[in-house]
């Protein structure tokens, strides 16, 4: 038997195990899914875009270009978690995101004049994530789980403790990915000062 990362399959049979219920053998649809399953799996895709929305190394991108349409619009990536200029870059425009369109707000259009280079986070498939996050991401979801369709704390599987060692774990690996030195706090904060 050879070892492999945790797949999503995997996530949800311990999501069902924190509630007491039994494995299932495919994630497909058409297959009779139980509804603890189907519930299962929403919570962990709903849990995982709540911890991937905060951005981390592994899913943001900078000097990310997005580029016009022919009628000037800019559509981001349809799983686009955020979306921003560099500070200072482009002074005359302020760009939001609104569904998979940009709109500059200083402007109040959606129109632009030149492709723009963005900092962007992604919404990223669970097979596409770190281990660290996935494990993290399942504790959470098995955890609420346990808590929403049980609701006895004796019955949890996954303590808050465990969830906290796995958040502590993903952002150990995050920080050692992302390089970071202590000059990257310093300089965020003179350039949050000005």
């Amino acid at each position: 038997m050879s070892l492999t990362l945790s797949t999503k399959l995997e996530a949800v049979n311990e999501i069902l195990g924190a509630i007491g219920e039994a494995p299932v053998n495919t994630l497909n649809a058409g297959s009779g899914k139980p509804i603890q399953a189907v519930q299962a799996e929403t919570l962990l895709d709903n849990t995982s875009r709540e911890i991937q929305s905060k951005g981390w190394h592994f899913n943001s991108e900078k000097k990310y270009t997005l580029t016009r349409a022919n009628d000037n619009t800019i559509t981001v990536p349809s799983n686009t978690l955020q979306v921003d200029t560099e500070v200072n870059k482009y002074i005359d425009i302020d760009i939001v995101q609104r569904g998979t369109s940009l709109y500059d707000r200083k402007n109040h259009r959606s129109t632009f004049t030149q492709d723009l280079e963005v900092d962007i986070v992604f919404l990223l498939d669970f097979t596409e994530l770190p281990e660290q996050f996935r494990q993290w991401i399942t504790i959470r979801a098995a955890r609420k789980m346990a808590a929403r369709f049980v609701g006895s704390g004796e019955i949890e599987v996954f303590t808050l403790r465990d969830e906290m060692e796995a958040k502590a774990m993903a952002r150990r690996s995050n920080a050692k990915n992302a390089d970071h030195t202590i000059f990257d706090n310093e300089l965020s904060t003179i350039t949050l000062r000005r």
